[in-house]
């Protein structure tokens, strides 16, 4: 992807260049038109020297016993000629015509004009050579080609800083956006910028971090509500449900029926456990004031997860873990993100197969990825993994299906990026990429 600064400064080159290519292909002729023109024009001029030399001192200083008179500088690169004719045409032409000089081939652009001294007619011709003509137009070319490559460089550079300036503001409103991590965190301090457009956005942006931040905080109230109203009917129905279990003359086939029941109203307490535990993170009621190793951390939630994983069948492994010191974080969040996610890997792995903790360093930051063998999701099945109540994969009936939201949601609160990958019948990778300043 390119940057828009650099688009409009790769624009404003490519149509220089364009406009540059085209003048450079017309530029020869133009300098050819130029150069006969001048040359025409100094050739009329030293006709009238001519004449007006004629006029005053005769043309018998220029005849000698024969009838043509001819000079030529020391390059040859002119000539004077005058010679008696017998045309009866008047001529005050100019052309091309080439003439032999010591054995040498020149081409000349020569004035043809004739004049009638005392009775008598003669011929004046006034040559130029076009080879130093050519020669100075080469030159002349290189110059302006130069000066072009010059100039479309300088205002290549003028461009893109100009580019740079004008879109500054649009640089600082999409720094704001990558910033937050909700919309509490936005800044909502107006961007300075000269451009309406700009200004519009960054305005349109705030407000809609405001609507969207005022429904995010309803939603927080509504579900701590609606959890801790959920939590006193729940706890009561287990009380009594466990005290009708510990009744001796309780029927059998009655108790099994309590036990479901307990199983159901513990399910319940869980979800609604996990549903305050999620309103609270995102309330930032938790302190972000540890700092710990990350090996400790996985070290940690492995031993905690092998039996289960045993039980399975199921391998569970670290390997090439390097260690991470990370800073001004909840520790016990760390651990539930890191343990919801390889717990989650244990139970969506058969048996037989494998589950790898890894733990590297990529391009300065530290990426933590779990991987494992397991049946694998698709693109529809990742677009919906950390939606809460949507379990994607096949989950035990112990399962709440919030596991892998609660874990997105303490990765959000630490500006942990979270990145999924995964193909079907080959397994799932979770990686974790903590922020450089950690």
């Amino acid at each position: 992807m390119i940057r828009l600064k650099t688009k409009l400064a790769l624009f404003n080159l490519l149509s220089k260049l364009a406009i540059a290519f085209l003048f450079l292909l017309i530029l020869p002729w133009i300098i050819e038109r130029i150069n006969l023109r001048q040359i025409d024009n100094d050739l009329i001029r030293k006709r009238e020297k001519i004449i007006s030399l004629i006029e005053n001192i005769g043309i018998e200083p220029f005849m000698s016993a024969d009838t043509t008179f001819g000079s030529y500088n020391i390059l040859k690169e002119e000539f004077v000629s005058l010679e008696k004719t017998v045309r009866k045409e008047d001529l005050n032409y100019i052309d091309v015509s080439d003439r032999l000089i010591e054995d040498e081939k020149i081409t000349y652009r020569i004035l043809n004009y004739t004049i009638i001294v005392d009775g008598q007619k003669y011929l004046l011709e006034i040559g130029r050579s076009l080879n130093s003509i050519k020669s100075a137009q080469r030159n002349i070319y290189r110059v302006i080609l130069i000066f072009l490559i010059f100039i479309i460089l300088i205002t290549f550079v003028t461009d893109f800083e100009y580019s740079r300036l004008v879109l500054r503001p649009l640089g600082k409103i999409t720094d704001k956006l990558k910033s937050i991590s909700d919309p509490s965190s936005f800044d909502s301090t107006p961007v300075k910028t000269s451009t309406s457009d700009f200004y519009k956005l960054d305005d349109a942006l705030r407000e809609l971090m405001k609507n969207i931040g005022e429904l995010f905080r309803k939603e927080k109230e509504i579900t701590d509500n609606i959890s801790h109203e959920l939590l006193t009917p729940v706890s009561v129905l287990r009380v009594k449900l466990e005290n009708l279990l510990m009744q001796k003359d309780l029927d059998p086939g009655v108790g099994d029926k309590i036990e479901e029941s307990l199983k159901t109203l513990y399910r319940l307490q869980g979800l609604v456990d996990s549903l305050l535990f999620i309103a609270r993170i995102e309330s930032r009621q938790f302190l972000l004031d540890d700092e710990f190793y990350i090996s400790e951390v996985l070290h940690e939630v492995v031993g905690e997860i092998t039996p289960v994983a045993e039980d399975r069948g199921v391998n569970i492994s670290e390997e090439a873990v390097r260690d991470f010191k990370l800073k001004d974080a909840n520790r016990s969040l760390i651990f539930s993100m890191i343990y919801n996610v390889v717990n989650n890997a244990v139970k969506n792995t058969s048996s037989g197969g494998n589950v790898r903790i890894r733990g590297f360093y990529s391009n300065a930051y530290y990426n933590i990825a779990i991987s494992d063998t397991g049946k694998g999701m698709s693109k529809e099945q990742i677009d919906k993994l950390f939606s809460r109540f949507k379990t994607t994969v096949s989950a035990r009936e112990d399962g709440t299906g919030i596991g892998l939201a609660i874990a997105k949601t303490i990765a959000d609160f630490h500006k942990i990026v979270v990145s999924v990958t995964s193909e079907i019948d080959k397994g799932t990778t979770f990686s974790f990429i903590f922020p450089g300043n950690s």
